[in-house]
């Protein structure tokens, strides 16, 4: 049996301990402790990575803490645009779907669309189509309503404003705040197979059908046995310039960089040249971790075979 691990996310940004309040911080812990719960308690039984991911995505999208699944936020147009991504690490085998709606667990979406479409990226109406015809849980709309996200995407709806995720503080200073609301997981299962997912509802307010870099293979998420599992968290065009996920993969493939080192560059140097911040989770088939971030805050967790286990918000780990 090889080390295996987990690592999951729920978003970064400017996450700081004065705009917390213990209860909401207590809040933000127990979620991320229920997420890596879920998908470790697979990880000891012998689950694959694939299925381990899944689990801890589903878990991050049925909170309505998490800008994704149920805590989506909201659109333009009032509603909720879902996107999510899986790669499997044997195979290269990936899913992905992008402006869902009404889907109870995206992430679900994006997986069948790997094991069952023989297409790689399905978008709007026929991805919902795709979803109805696979049998997955649709929701009315009243499911993704939480008041905090419509009284925030209520103060700009009448603007060309957007929010990159959720806030505690007064609009004022909502103004000033950076948030970006994306979960994410990786897995390195017994058998050194890896896996990476992401689901988000994007950006508050958000039109044109805009598309982050969640969904998009080799930007917001990837998975290689010979590499690593990225998912990333972070202002998407950034990351899809930067092709920010599969870039880590890169320079451990070609530069022979260790996961942490291959991050720490494409974080802390080639995303911060190109003004994009944010972070990422990452596994190898070793069942090494990494996460990495340049924001103030990224919610992560993480847990190891080797009995290593880590919950934190901030800059330091809580």
């Amino acid at each position: 049996m090889k080390p295996y691990s987990l690592v999951i996310h729920g978003g970064a940004g400017t996450i700081l301990k004065s705009d917390m309040t213990p209860e909401l911080e207590n809040a933000y812990i127990n979620g991320l402790e229920e997420s890596l719960n879920d998908g470790y308690k697979l990880l000891e039984k012998g689950g694959t990575a694939v299925d381990v991911v899944r689990a801890a995505i589903t878990a991050l999208e049925n909170n309505v803490l998490f800008n994704a699944g149920r805590g989506s936020v909201f659109t333009k147009k009032g509603v909720q645009e879902m996107d999510a991504a899986i790669m499997s690490g044997s195979d290269l085998a990936a899913g992905a779907v992008t402006g869902v709606r009404n889907v109870m667990n995206p992430i679900e979406l994006a997986y069948e669309v790997m094991m069952n479409s023989n297409h790689v990226f399905l978008s709007g109406k026929g991805a919902n189509d795709f979803a109805i015809k696979q049998g997955l849980k649709l929701m009315p709309d009243d499911y993704f309503f939480s008041k905090f996200r419509y009284d925030q995407w209520k103060e700009i709806r009448d603007s060309d404003n957007y929010y990159l995720d959720h806030t505690h503080q007064d609009i004022t200073e909502l103004m000033k705040d950076k948030k970006f609301g994306t979960v994410g997981a990786v897995a390195c299962d017994v058998h050194g197979n890896i896996a990476a997912a992401t689901s988000t509802g994007g950006m508050t307010n958000k039109k044109y059908g805009r598309i982050g870099d969640s969904p998009v293979i080799g930007a917001g998420t990837y998975a290689n046995n010979l590499t690593c599992a990225i998912s990333c968290t972070g202002h998407g065009e950034p990351f899809i310039r930067a092709v920010a996920a599969h870039d880590v993969s890169s320079l451990m493939e070609y530069k022979g960089l260790s996961l942490q080192d291959a991050m720490q560059e494409v974080v802390h140097h080639k995303l911060i040249n190109l003004k994009g911040e944010g972070g990422m989770i990452g596994v190898d088939a070793n069942g090494n971790t990494a996460m990495v971030f340049n924001s103030a805050g990224m919610y992560r967790a993480m847990q190891k075979s080797n009995g290593e286990k880590v919950i934190g918000i901030y800059k330091d780990n809580i």
